[in-house]
């Protein structure tokens, strides 16, 4: 082999290392690309993540002032109703407590109403 010869093969493999290198390098600046995209969808993830954690303060927060209404007012006023209802529950016992004996006497009435009568009768045909 010449020196021309061995000077045309390193050329040549020169030229077939410049490609290779080329490639790498669209390969690299691919892969640099697909790195910045994945730097954005992380720091959108990121954002989204603090979103996420002012909600769940936001809930805990609302479910904590539920919570509070729920003790401080809710069974309060329950417990106040319910004391109302037993009072009503008396006085409605009571007011049908005074309507039996109203029914009684009646019945009371009606039957001393016959004795008189029977009464009366007897004394006319005596």
């Amino acid at each position: 082999m010449t020196d021309s010869e061995k000077l045309n093969l390193i050329i040549s493999e020169i030229q077939g290392l410049k490609t290779d290198m080329q490639g790498m390098k669209s390969e690299i600046q691919d892969m640099k690309s697909d790195m910045q995209g994945m730097k954005s969808e992380i720091q959108d993830m990121k954002s989204d993540m603090q979103d996420m954690k002012q909600r769940i303060t936001n809930i805990e927060t609302s479910v904590a002032d539920m919570k509070l209404t729920l003790e401080n007012e809710i069974r309060v006023n329950i417990q106040r109703v319910a004391e109302g209802h037993l009072d009503l529950s008396r006085n409605l016992h009571e007011a049908l407590k005074i309507d039996n004996e109203k029914e009684m006497l009646a019945i009371r009435v009606s039957v001393l109403e016959t004795e008189m009568r029977r009464i009366k009768t007897r004394l006319d045909i005596a």
